[in-house]
C-alpha cells in the first residue's frame, strides 16, 4: 500500500486537465507513441467535439522513481460548473489533488469552488501552474494569486507546460513525494466505496470503485449496504487508458471495476458501499449525498411511441450520470414525456444530445425551470417544477423561489457591464473583492430562476470570455411571481408555460408573442398568439392567413359572382378557424429560451 498513489485532477474549465493527463499517461509509458491521441480521457465523441469533459474518468499507471515501482491512480475530472457532482465523488476517493491553475488566466471562480471540495475530504493539494509556453504567462503573478484567494501555499508550487511536456517528470515526482499513501486495513472486513458506474452491453452493469480495507476477489459474495442485496462478482479488472488489465482481486487502497452481471440498471447506486455478504463492516463509508437537480425540463419523443424507448435510454443514461433524476409528465400539447432534472443547462444540453445520439431518439425539450415552495392559503405546502401544476391564483399565499449564491471573477474593465446584467437579474451584491488591480471577485445572491436560461452565455459576451462564474445553492425567498401562459388559436399551450416575476411578465409576454409570431407556419386561416396572465390577456399577436385567389376563374361578369365566391370562403375559414389544430414546430418550444 505504501506504493500506491491515488489522486483527483482538478481545475476551472479549460485550464489543461486533460491534456496534462494525456502527458502523464505517456510519461509513465502506459501508451506507446503510435496509440497516443489527443486527450485520452475523453472518452465520449461529445468530450471530443466540444473539448470539455463531462465524466470523469479513472486510469491506473505504473511509475518507476529511483529504481522503487509505483502505482498511479489518476482520476481526470470536469471543469464546468454543471459537473461538479462528478467532481466531488472523485475526491471522495482520493488521497490527494493536483490544483491545475492556468498561467495566463490566473485563479477563476470554478479554481476556487474545487479547492473548497478537496479541502472538505481532507486532502493533500499541489499547485500546479500550466501553460508556462504561453506569451502572456505570468507564474509569479498566478502564484501570488493562489496564495490570496484561496490561501494555499504556493512557493512549491510546480510549473509546467501539458503542450510541450515541461516539468512533467517534475510533477509526478511531486506526486509520489507529497501525495500520501492511502490508509487502510488489509486484514479488516471488505470495504469499498462505488464512486462511478456505467453501462456495457456485454458486461451489464459495472462499478468503479476505491477499496479501503480488505479485498475484493473474484466469485466473492458480496453484498451492497444500501439496499441488502448479494451478488456475485464475476470479475475483476483495473482501469488502463486503452484496455481493461484483469485481476483476480482488488487490494486495500487500489481502484478497479467490479463486473456483477447485472441486467438491472438501478442496483447500482454511486456512493453505495461494498462489503463481504458473510462478514459485513460495520459502518459504511461516509454519508454520500446524492445529487439535487437545480434545473428541471420536459423532454418528449417527436414519435409519440417512442415513450417506452426513451424510459429505457434514460434508465441507461443514469446508470452512467448518476446525478440524472426523471418521472413520467403528460402534456395536452406534447403527450406523454418526462420530467427530467439537471444540475444546469450545460448538463441539460449534454443529456438531451446523448439522448438522440446514442440511442436514436428524435426530442422535444421544454423551458427549463427550478422548483418553486407555493405556500396554501390553508397552511399547505407543496413543491412545484412544472409551471402548469401551479394552483389558481385565489388558493396561493405566497410562492418561494429558490436562491443561489453566485461567484463572479472578471478583469476590472468589465466590472461595469456585469454589475448592470446581475442587477438586471434581481440580484443582491453580498461582497466585492480585488484580487489584484485588475481582476475583482463578485459575490451575489441572486434568484435560481434567472440564471437557468442563457445567463452565463451572456456574461461570457458581455466580457469576451473573460469573466467565470460559478455557484452554489442557499435557501428559499418570497418572491412577486406569475404563471405567464401562452394560448395559440384559443388554446392554452402548457408545455410554454413559464413562471415569472410580476415586474417583468409584460415585457417577457410581448416578446415571447412577438417570436412565436415568427416560429408558427401560416394556417388557412388566421392564428392569434397570446400571452395571458390567469384569465388577463396581456400581449397578442396574429399569424396572418394564407390567401388562396378563389375568383381566379372569374373572367368578368357581374361583382356578386365574386363576392359570392370570396363569402362562401370567409364562411370557409371561419368554421375551419372554430375545427382547426395548429402544429407547432420545436423552435416554438425553444423560443421561450430566448426571451432576451
Amino acid at each position: 500500500m505504501k506504493n500506491i498513489r491515488n489522486f483527483s485532477i482538478i481545475a476551472h474549465i479549460d485550464h489543461g486537465k486533460s491534456t496534462l493527463a494525456d502527458r502523464i499517461i505517456q510519461e509513465c509509458g502506459s501508451v506507446t507513441e503510435r496509440e497516443m491521441g489527443t486527450q485520452m480521457m475523453d472518452t465520449m465523441d461529445i468530450e471530443q467535439e466540444r473539448g470539455i469533459t463531462i465524466k470523469a474518468q479513472s486510469v491506473r499507471l505504473d511509475y518507476v522513481k529511483d529504481g522503487e515501482h509505483y502505482i498511479l491512480n489518476l482520476i481526470d475530472t470536469p471543469g464546468h460548473v454543471d459537473f461538479s457532482y462528478e467532481v466531488s465523488k472523485s475526491l471522495a476517493s482520493s488521497d490527494g489533488a493536483l490544483l491545475i491553475v492556468d498561467a495566463a488566466q490566473g485563479v477563476e471562480a470554478q479554481t476556487i469552488a474545487n479547492v473548497y471540495l478537496a479541502l472538505d475530504n481532507d486532502l493533500e493539494i499541489i499547485p500546479v501552474i500550466n501553460k508556462i509556453d504561453l506569451p502572456a504567462a505570468d507564474p509569479d503573478k498566478v502564484a501570488e494569486e493562489i496564495e490570496t484567494s484561496i490561501g494555499i501555499d504556493a512557493t512549491d508550487a510546480v510549473l509546467v507546460s501539458a503542450k510541450t511536456g515541461v516539468g512533467i517528470r517534475e510533477l509526478i515526482d511531486a506526486i509520489v513525494e507529497r501525495v500520501p499513501a492511502p490508509q487502510g486495513n488489509p486484514e479488516a472486513p471488505t470495504k469499498a466505496i462505488i464512486y462511478d458506474s456505467w453501462f456495457d452491453q456485454y458486461l451489464g452493469a459495472l462499478a468503479l470503485v476505491r477499496v479501503f480495507d480488505g479485498e475484493i476477489k473474484k466469485n466473492q459474495t458480496i453484498k451492497l449496504m444500501s439496499n441488502n442485496e448479494e451478488h456475485q462478482v464475476l470479475d475483476l479488472m483495473y482501469p488502463h487508458p486503452l484496455k481493461k488489465i484483469k485481476t483476480p482481486a482488488i487490494k486495500s487502497g487500489e481502484i478497479g471495476i467490479v463486473v456483477l452481471g447485472l441486467k438491472e440498471v438501478s442496483v447500482v447506486n454511486v456512493g453505495d458501499t461494498i462489503t463481504d455478504a458473510k462478514n459485513p463492516t460495520a459502518e459504511p463509508v461516509g454519508n454520500y449525498e446524492p445529487a439535487k437537480p437545480f434545473v428541471f425540463a420536459g423532454l418528449y419523443p417527436i414519435d409519440t411511441d417512442k415513450f417506452e424507448e426513451l424510459r429505457d435510454a434514460l434508465d441507461k443514461l443514469k446508470l452512467n450520470d448518476s446525478s440524472l433524476s426523471y418521472e413520467p409528465e403528460t402534456s395536452i400539447a406534447l403527450g406523454f414525456g418526462f420530467r427530467v432534472g439537471f444540475l444546469g443547462m450545460l448538463h441539460m444540453e449534454v443529456i438531451k444530445e446523448r439522448l438522440e445520439r446514442e440511442f436514436g431518439l428524435d426530442l422535444i425539450a421544454t423551458a427549463p425551470s427550478v422548483v418553486y415552495h407555493v405556500y396554501l392559503n390553508n397552511g399547505d405546502m407543496i413543491e412545484v417544477q412544472n409551471p402548469s401544476e401551479l394552483p389558481e391564483v385565489n388558493h396561493i399565499d405566497r410562492i418561494e423561489e429558490p436562491y443561489v449564491k453566485a461567484t463572479v471573477i472578471t478583469p476590472s474593465e468589465y466590472l461595469g457591464n456585469i454589475m448592470n446584467l446581475l442587477v438586471s437579474k434581481r440580484g443582491i451584491q453580498n461582497k466585492m473583492t480585488y484580487l489584484n488591480e485588475d481582476r475583482v471577485m463578485l459575490e451575489y445572491e441572486i434568484p435560481m430562476n434567472e440564471i437557468v436560461v442563457d445567463f452565463y452565455d451572456t456574461l461570457k459576451s458581455i466580457s469576451k470570455g473573460y469573466a467565470s462564474f460559478d455557484y452554489e445553492p442557499t435557501d428559499f425567498k418570497e418572491g412577486d411571481l406569475v404563471k405567464l401562459d401562452v394560448k395559440v388559436a384559443g388554446e392554452v399551450v402548457d408545455a410554454l408555460s413559464v413562471i415569472v416575476p410580476r415586474t417583468s411578465a409584460l415585457s417577457r409576454g410581448r416578446t415571447l408573442v412577438k417570436n412565436m409570431k415568427e416560429l408558427i407556419p401560416r394556417q388557412l386561416f388566421e392564428v392569434a398568439v397570446q400571452a395571458s396572465l390567469g384569465n388577463q390577456v396581456i400581449a397578442r399577436e396574429t399569424v396572418k392567413s394564407m390567401g388562396k385567389n378563389v375568383t381566379a376563374k372569374c373572367y368578368g361578369g357581374d361583382i356578386t359572382r365574386k363576392r359570392k365566391l370570396l363569402e362562401k370562403q370567409k364562411a370557409g375559414k371561419k368554421r375551419m378557424k372554430s375545427i382547426g389544430k395548429v402544429q407547432l414546430p420545436q423552435e416554438a418550444f425553444m423560443s421561450v429560451l430566448k426571451m432576451d
